[in-house]
């Protein structure tokens, strides 16, 4: 169920069958502006076209009263071609899907014959492309697919409609190149439906094709279970990257770096490209991912049916297997299929589809081959699963089981595994032992990327792991990362394969030394706190209740006079045009005094990239959710981020107002309690509404001077809390697993 990486944050235009909607995000596309832009001409224009469909909060509208109002206000010069073929394949009377297996199957005819194509797209009419196309295509398609590929449906009758997409798709090939144009289309789909399709990002992809090709290279890959094809383009790519080692003859992979202990090139890298046989169930998901593949590659075989009800590759012994199954299936042929000849290591229960599909896997490699599984970690220890692990293990086909941080793939909350197989036979042993490798601690490290994966991390520690037990049949442990497995001692009333289980933590909190480090820090910054404590200086008295307020003014007032910039945070897209990518200051690294730990969403497929709001020393930054009295001021390890969600920036203007002055008086409950609106849910801050009072320079740096000493007592007593913390739950660990003795 593998895909190329798709933009997390690039929203679908929605259509209509006949009718072209576009949404705000495909608005901004076609103006060249960002998001934002849009919402601001809604409010601002009455004219603005009104929504025709959709959701309140994400509206679609027609997009030829879109176009019109774009070419009315000068906002809209031309359509770029990308645009121009994307509506004409959401506007298609036959939906989508449809309309981009058409313009699919013209792409390949440009690719594999542009002078047939150029000639017919200048000396035919509509009528007559439309009409000699069908006899083309299936030619074509016949030559790159097989007979029986899966892209079906390219009548004169379908094609009828066509013309104008199919001649718009012709030249953004000319423009673009014939796999780059569908991959943008692609990509664009499946991103439009993302409850349609489970997709394996390109991180989890790389390293099983990886993994599968660390025993040799492979001449024929299989995915039984392709979806639109990521894993087997991952495979194509790896043994792309093992002709270009050889090619260059220096024991490199193509690109510089060492292959396997600096060896020189491998004399069994294959020649040829290496053929990609995959099945799909859903036959429309299968003959996009066709072309995708035929696009890329000769030797592609893709298939649509039902893998374990109808398998379309009997007779394949392959040198390689990638799946990503399905999850949790209980439908998967369990009464149909209970003396299939595949189960040889036992029938798997109704609950444990995942097992089918390993031994699918097994049953179509040739022996000696590899499989590399992606499974949900339940696999590795439900008691209905135990008779078939124990065959697995007893057999030598179950070699590892690599445990990824959660956020590898959907369902991205649940740490998934890696099952690495080989088949029995090919001249090598059964060797009773099993590889465990735990990557789940291997993320960014920051609250806003745990759920993304240091992938190059990963991708090292599993791919060293693998390919040195695979070599000496062993490996030497490593507390908490991997350890291989006397295949006898799991085999229990568990069989628990799970890799957590099995490895021994590492030594608490660094080990003794590092606890002492940890203390002596504690007792250096507690010795801070004391010498920071706010105390009167020496002759200070308690002055006497003031009867009048000093004039106070507002942030607004000081916004419209000049004397500060607002800004908001939350803008801003992360693109190689905007050069270095900034971390993002979030809401949540203002409140508890942390570096800026969030990252800028991808810029869309097409599209500007938006500019994000960076902070410079000496601003002030203020959450506006959830009350309390918080202001930051931002110092030169901070500048340079950028400004995240739920976040008001104020840039002083240096000779009206210091910094450190106007960030303590936001701090003040009263002065946030009268500026505060409360709804159901949550508080919201009015910035604009926080008062100040109206002082000369010099008497605000006398305050700000205060309130500055006050912040370093505060992140003092940060500091003391969190090595507090560490110190004693170091403590506990180190005396519960003997690192460290009572005494």
């Amino acid at each position: 169920m593998g895909v190329s990486q798709v933009p997390d944050n690039a929203s679908p235009d929605n259509a209509t069958v006949g009718t072209a909607e576009v949404t705000a995000a495909g608005i901004a596309r076609l103006a060249g502006v960002g998001r934002a832009a849009v919402s601001n001409w809604r409010r601002r224009h009455a004219d603005f076209p009104k929504p025709v469909g959709g959701t309140e909060t994400s509206p679609a509208f027609a997009l030829h009263d879109i176009e019109q109002w774009l070419r009315d206000q000068g906002k809209l010069a031309e359509v770029p071609l990308r645009e121009r073929v994307w509506q004409q394949l959401v506007g298609h009377p036959s939906g989508t899907a449809a309309a981009l297996r058409q313009a699919g199957a013209v792409l390949l005819l440009v690719h594999e014959r542009p002078a047939v194509w150029q000639q017919l797209r200048t000396a035919a009419d509509d009528a007559e492309l439309t009409g000699v196309l069908p006899a083309m295509l299936d030619a074509v398609l016949a030559d790159r697919l097989g007979p029986e590929h899966p892209v079906r449906g390219l009548t004169r009758e379908a094609l009828a409609p066509s013309a104008a997409l199919v001649r718009a798709a012709g030249d953004l090939a000319a423009a673009d190149g014939a796999p780059q144009a569908y991959a943008f289309l692609l990509g664009r789909h499946l991103d439009a439906n993302p409850r349609q399709y489970t997709l394996t990002p390109p991180g989890p992809a790389a390293l099983m094709a990886e993994l599968a090709a660390s025993a040799g290279p492979f001449r024929t890959v299989l995915d039984p279970a392709c979806g639109a094809g990521g894993l087997l383009t991952a495979a194509q790519e790896r043994a792309g990257q093992e002709r270009a080692g050889q090619e260059t003859g220096d024991g490199t992979d193509g690109d510089g770096t060492e292959g396997a202990e600096g060896a020189a090139p491998q004399a069994d890298v294959p020649e040829g490209p290496v053929t990609l046989h995959g099945q799909e169930a859903d036959p429309d998901l299968a003959a996009l991912t066709a072309l995708r593949l035929a696009l890329r590659t000769p030797g592609v075989r893709v298939r649509a049916a039902d893998t374990l009800r109808a398998d379309a590759f009997p007779d394949l012994a392959a040198d390689a297997v990638l799946v990503h199954p399905p999850f949790n299936e209980r439908n998967w042929g369990h009464d149909e299929l209970a003396y299939d000849p595949r189960w040889e290591y036992g029938f798997p229960a109704r609950t444990e589809s995942e097992l089918a599909w390993v031994q699918h896997a097994l049953a179509r490699l040739r022996p000696g081959g590899t499989a590399v599984l992606l499974m949900p970690p339940a696999a590795a220890s439900r008691r209905s699963g135990r008779r078939i692990r124990a065959d697995l293990l007893r057999r030598g086909a179950l070699r590892a089981v690599i445990a990824l941080p959660a956020g590898a793939a959907p369902p991205n909350g649940v740490p998934l595994h890696l099952w690495v197989l080989r088949k029995p036979g090919g001249g090598r042993p059964p060797v009773p032992q099993l590889l465990v490798v735990d990557t789940a601690d291997l993320a960014t490290g920051t609250p806003a990327g745990r759920d993304k994966p240091d992938w190059q991390s990963v991708h090292d520690t599993a791919v060293e792991a693998w390919q040195t037990f695979d070599r000496e049949g062993g490996i030497e442990e490593r507390p908490g990362v991997c350890r291989s497995l006397a295949a006898i001692d799991l085999l229990d009333d568990d069989v628990d394969l799970a890799p957590a289980r099995h490895l021994p933590p590492p030594a608490a909190a660094g080990g003794p030394a590092e606890l002492a480090r940890v203390r002596d820090r504690l007792t250096a910054t507690l010795a801070r706190t004391t010498e920071l404590t706010p105390r009167p200086a020496p002759g200070d008295t308690v002055p006497e209740p003031a009867t009048a307020r000093w004039p106070l003014t507002t942030v607004g007032e000081l916004a419209r006079s000049g004397a500060l910039v607002l800004r908001a945070g939350g803008a801003g897209t992360a693109s190689p045009e905007l050069g270095d990518v900034p971390a993002v200051l979030t809401d949540h690294d203002v409140i508890g005094g942390g570096a800026p730990s969030g990252a800028l969403p991808e810029a869309p497929a097409s599209g500007p990239a938006e500019e994000p709001v960076l902070v410079h020393e000496g601003d002030v930054v203020v959450p506006v959710l959830g009350g309390g009295a918080i202001a930051r001021v931002v110092d030169e390890t901070t500048a340079g981020a950028a400004l995240g969600r739920n976040l008001t920036l104020l840039r002083p203007a240096p000779a009206a107002l210091d910094p450190w002055f106007l960030a303590g008086f936001l701090r003040g409950t009263a002065n946030t309690r009268q500026a505060s609106s409360y709804a159901s849910t949550a508080t919201r801050l009015d910035v604009r509404r926080l008062q100040l009072p109206r002082l000369a320079l010099a008497e605000q740096r006398r305050y700000g001077q205060r309130f500055r000493d006050l912040a370093a007592f505060e992140e003092a007593l940060r500091l003391a809390s969190r090595l507090g913390e560490q110190l004693v739950q170091g403590l506990h660990d180190g005396l519960t697993d003997g690192s460290v003795a009572p005494d």
